[in-house]
């Protein structure tokens, strides 16, 4: 067909608005549901309302041919946004290459379960209506005619301004690489169907080769030498339960003035089985980071052994525990693939946080189903690991939003002064993420102990957040290259059992003022649970007589100069390059 056919017809408005709307339905109406609901914020609208436009190109092009690209294309778009909408529906959340990772590892028995369980009239319903919306809007599709040269030009501003402008500001301006200019783009697209489904397969499979890679070298590593269980072969659980981006002062169990943590105050006040420590602290402020040291052998000063030695997964399971790890982080992104190899190390997994993006609502109520399930398992000696979103970032996205969850709002005499609105409500809302995490722990102890335990509990989190803590109040966040006491100061918690405390009498009471830092865990936790090896230093332990006070590192170890004393670190004062 000539130009001249192709582009014949007066420009209308009124076609142009019915194409965008016709493209745009694939995509924002699942993103303006997410936002309506609170589940996230409202950049995944954004990018859906902009790479959705992609799709004007063809038409633009070829308007006599308008109803039949857009039902080509309108067909491709409901292949790959119904899925996401269903996913929502049934889960509350969208899809991402970690819902990928846990349908490929979902058997036949399981999927089948999902199918009766979840395949309802309701969900059919709202499929029809969804793809019955589609239909009408394909209806009242016409001709958007533009004249050349403006058809061209209008096509070129299409692609420079989503394709080739962020491609060339990474590549040109910020110096990256191809790979993470394509990164970038790609997690701009994703919102937008159907990039979405071929953006988290191609990332589920990236994430996924570096993953058995990481597993075949673990899988590769020598036992430890002259493991010894001082516990004998008593049925037993035990439980570690690990946080995330708590710090210690906002926490009433450590004295803050505001009641953010009630039920473990309670039971620091009641509970003879509870014992709290005052002076523990991270290496790093960042997840990864911090549990490559506390799951590991590695520290500060030896980063890289968790390349070389056993995991405490891979040590508890050599000592003839079945192992398991649920999780309400995400679990395949390219941040999060250690944590899934660490959760592969063990003997059973629950993945229970598919979020396409960490900064969306999502609770660690999630988890106490699955721990009611793995204290329920019959293995006589079990070991389970339950990592909490906690207080991560968006803090109002950690607690629903019903009343009892919502009790700090507004500015009152207990905020630091001069905070504008927004950094008062972001203030507030860290305390009422705090005050759900206090329920999810408590909840998680009054599980455990309702068993009648032989056993041990051990909550810490992985680091702390500085929220305008620090004078002058002005930093939210955490950042390494300029730290903050709050950024490291950690929660530490140990509950035992009856039954665990009258086999294994030991007395705390000393021990809780100790400066402990968390790169030691591996250790203290050995000597908690009875285990002795080659290579087992209980002057690194904190519980034990031997231990010995030793600087406690903070910084990058991978930076010349990196390390530095966080006791010499002063609230208010930036750390002085005094390191090693």
């Amino acid at each position: 067909m000539t130009p001249q056919l192709q582009t014949r017809g007066p420009f209308s408005w009124a076609a142009l608005l019915w194409v965008l709307l016709y493209f745009w339905f694939f995509s924002t109406a699942l993103q303006i549901f997410i936002l309506a609901t609170g589940y996230s914020g409202t950049n995944g609208l954004r990018d859906s309302l902009l790479y959705s436009s992609l799709w004007l190109i063809p038409v633009f092009l070829f308007p006599a041919r308008t109803r039949l690209l857009a039902a080509v294309i309108g067909i491709i778009l409901w292949l790959g946004s119904i899925g996401a909408l269903a996913y929502f529906v049934i889960y509350g959340q969208e899809f991402s290459q970690s819902v990928l990772f846990v349908m490929f590892e979902t058997n036949k028995n399981e999927a089948s379960e999902f199918a009766s369980q979840y395949l309802s009239l309701k969900l059919l319903a709202i499929l029809l209506m969804y793809s019955a919306a589609a239909i009408f809007l394909w209806t009242r599709l016409r001709p958007v005619y533009l004249r050349t040269p403006w058809r061209y030009g209008v096509v070129f501003g299409i692609l420079y301004g989503l394709i080739l402008h962020p491609l060339i500001s990474d590549l040109a301006l910020k110096k990256n690489s191809v790979s993470t200019a394509v990164n970038h783009l790609s997690a701009r697209m994703e919102p937008a169907a159907p990039w979405q489904l071929i953006s988290s397969y191609v990332q589920y499979r990236k994430q996924l080769s570096a993953l058995e890679n990481m597993l075949t070298d673990n899988s590769a590593l020598p036992p430890l030498v002259n493991l010894k269980d001082s516990s004998g072969d008593a049925p037993r659980t035990l439980v570690l339960v690990i946080g995330e981006s708590t710090q210690r002062n906002r926490m009433s169990l450590y004295g803050y003035a505001r009641k953010t943590t009630p039920q473990l105050d309670s039971l620091r006040d009641h509970d003879p089985g509870f014992t709290l420590f005052k002076d523990v602290v991270t290496t790093r402020p960042y997840t990864i980071e911090i549990l490559q040291q506390a799951l590991t052998f590695a520290d500060q000063e030896n980063p890289d052994r968790y390349l070389t030695q056993p995991s405490l997964m891979n040590m508890m399971k050599q000592a003839g525990y079945k192992t398991f790890w649920i999780t309400n982080q995400q679990t395949m992104t390219a941040r999060n693939t250690m944590l899934t190899v660490f959760s592969r190390q063990t003997d059973k997994q629950y993945y229970m946080n598919q979020q396409r993006t960490q900064s969306a609502r999502e609770y660690d109520a999630n988890v106490f189903a699955p721990f009611r399930d793995a204290l329920a398992d019959s293995a006589p000696k079990k070991f389970i690991i339950v990592h909490l979103l906690g207080t991560h970032i968006k803090y109002k996205y950690r607690y629903p939003e019903q009343k009892q969850w919502t009790l700090f709002n507004g500015k009152t005499s207990d905020i630091p002064p001069g905070l504008s609105q927004e950094q008062q409500e972001t203030y507030n809302d860290y305390d009422n993420a705090n005050l759900y995490n206090d329920n999810v722990l408590a909840t998680l102890i009054s599980d455990y102990k309702a068993t009648d335990p032989n056993g041990f509990m051990l909550y810490f989190s992985d680091h702390g957040e500085e929220v305008y803590d620090t004078p002058p109040h002005d930093i939210q966040g955490r950042n390494e290259a300029k730290p903050t006491r709050a950024m490291y100061t950690v929660p530490f918690f140990i509950w035992t059992s009856d039954k665990w405390k009258a086999a294994h009498p030991r007395d705390f009471t000393g021990d809780v003022y100790r400066k402990f830092s968390l790169m030691n865990l591996i250790y203290t936790w050995s000597d908690l649970a009875g285990l002795s090896y080659d290579g087992y230093d209980p002057t690194r332990s904190l519980v034990n007589p031997a231990f010995v006070q030793t600087t406690r590192w903070i910084g990058d170890p991978y930076k010349k100069n990196g390390l530095h004393d966080f006791d010499a670190l002063t609230d208010g004062e930036a750390i002085k390059e005094t390191g090693r």
